[in-house]
């Protein structure tokens, strides 16, 4: 073992004890040396002991992620570990691992407060080791935060031009697909050969699917770009659910489900572009359908409201008697492709019992309300397929987008405001 001039190594580290207090600290401590790799402190553990370096190297690392270690500095000989625990009486916020064989001075609690109490000087060079070392794993938790930033940015910008040129190029094959498929449909042999008129309706009904895809991918781009355009006329909520109700009157029965649209009291016209308020209803019943058992029910309400910030305004919520969501997932769900649950286990139908999609549905919901100066929410009371507590989708949309004064991030209303 490796001889240690215990009191030396006192006196370099603790300058102002003096030699009675030194002498008694000496016969306080231990001497540990460790072989290469010995994990000394555990991150997460509750430990006791104070250690000083006589020689040898230390690395301390901490896990940023559940898979990923990194180190936070090298110590070596004169330099001490352990102090944090002790002075917030916590777990250990750090590994600390030999590099080599290392040599160590152990103190346990007793000793170090006894320490702390008779050295001016180790406590507040305690302290300014304590607030460096903090202010080091800020700076480098602030900088691995930017490095995740960029990198996600760039991902992001990356699946974005991905989805434009992707949706781009599919929209000519689809076309000519589309063409023919009609064309085949409309022929003598298609109307005389029903096997075959039934494949090429097969046909017809994937290309409008993903067709509906592909314009989904594009209008999300925009929103993502800010280049989504609004163009606004008069809008009657009444003609927009009449239309969805035809558009799933035939997958309402297929599903055994009932649809109520109920309008209370009179509700004016909306300034928006028809076409994207019929893609935020269409998404949203799609949405409801998918998650609401055969035999469920759908509930429709819209009524005129005033909201603060938004001026008069229509209110429309849409209930469902499904599975539900659960709270941890009410703001995920309308960022694009956030999917609940596997992916792998969902069935690609539009309309079919938890039926998965590309997870653009809500993300486009969300960007078109916004896009008209509204806001859109859910709530649920969590996720069961035994009990089906259901879910509300809540939809404002002011009536004049120009009145609108409050930020598109301002915070929901604690209840949407009853009819006028």
């Amino acid at each position: 073992m490796q001889q240690v001039d215990v009191i030396g190594t006192l006196r370099e580290a603790f300058p102002d004890l003096d030699a009675q207090a030194l002498e008694e600290l000496s016969g306080l401590v231990r001497i540990q040396t460790y072989p290469p790799q010995t994990l000394i402190c555990k991150e997460g553990a509750f430990e006791s002991v104070f250690y000083l370096i006589v020689s040898g190297e230390v690395a301390i690392t901490k896990h940023f992620e559940a898979t990923e270690e990194r180190v936070l500095r090298y110590s070596g000989p004169g330099d001490f570990f352990g102090e944090m625990a002790l002075i917030q009486d916590e777990p250990r916020a750090a590994n600390v691992r030999t590099t080599r064989d290392t040599t160590v001075l152990e103190f346990d609690r007793e000793v170090f407060d006894q320490l702390m109490s008779s050295s001016a000087s180790l406590a507040w060079r305690m302290i300014r080791i304590t607030f460096d070392r903090l202010r080091a794993n800020d700076q480098t938790a602030l900088s691995d935060l930017r490095e995740a930033y960029l990198t996600l940015k760039r991902l992001d910008k990356a699946k974005l031009d991905f989805i434009q040129i992707a949706a781009h190029e599919l929209r000519t094959p689809l076309t000519v697909i589309q063409g023919y498929a009609d064309v085949l449909r409309n022929s003598p042999a298609g109307e005389s050969d029903p096997a075959m008129l039934e494949i090429v309706n097969g046909i017809i009904r994937g290309a409008n699917r993903l067709h509906q895809i592909v314009n989904s991918m594009l209008d999300i781009s925009k929103i993502d770009t800010e280049t989504l355009k609004v163009s606004r006329v008069p809008v009657l909520m009444q003609s927009v659910f009449a239309e969805l109700k035809n558009e799933f009157d035939e997958a309402l029965a297929q599903r055994q489900l009932t649809l109520y649209i109920k309008q209370l009291g009179e509700v004016p016209y909306i300034a928006g572009d028809p076409n994207l308020i019929y893609k935020v209803f269409y998404q949203m019943l799609i949405n409801a359908i998918k998650y609401t058992p055969n035999g469920g029910e759908i509930t429709v309400t819209y009524w005129a409201t005033d909201v603060e910030g938004m001026g008069a305004a229509v209110a429309v919520t849409i209930q469902d008697t499904g599975i539900g969501i659960d709270p941890k997932h009410h703001k995920a769900i309308f960022e694009k492709f956030y999917q609940i649950g596997e992916v792998a286990l969902h069935s690609s139908g539009k309309t079919s019992y938890k039926g998965g999609g590309p997870g653009l549905g809500l993300a486009l919901v969300k960007g078109a309300v916004e896009a008209h100066g509204g806001m859109v929410w859910v709530e649920s009371e969590g996720y069961s397929e035994e009990t089906f507590p259901g879910s509300t989708f809540k939809v404002l949309l002011p009536v004049d987008p120009a009145q609108v004064t409050a930020s598109a991030n301002r915070p929901r209303p604690d209840h949407v405001p009853e009819a006028k």
